[in-house]
């Protein structure tokens, strides 16, 4: 099982699970982040995530990578 930690820079991923409550779950819907959707990984490296859903990129917390499942 992997997360959006694990994934290298540059790697385009489908969402496949999230791991948290309804309000956690909600904010993330509502950037384009749910299961199917498809996140690109623009860094990965010490600090936040930055991702690229859909040509807008967002800063993820590593406690919040940590809980999004990928394939």
């Amino acid at each position: 099982m992997k997360t959006l930690l694990d994934i290298e820079e540059g790697q385009t991923v489908e969402i496949k699970e999230i791991k948290g409550g309804p309000c956690f779950k909600r904010r993330l819907a509502a950037v384009g982040i749910f299961p199917g959707s498809k996140v690109r990984v623009v860094k990965n490296a010490p600090g936040p995530i930055i991702v690229e859903v859909e040509k807008s990129r967002f800063a993820l917390g590593r406690g919040m990578a940590r809980r999004i499942v990928v394939r």
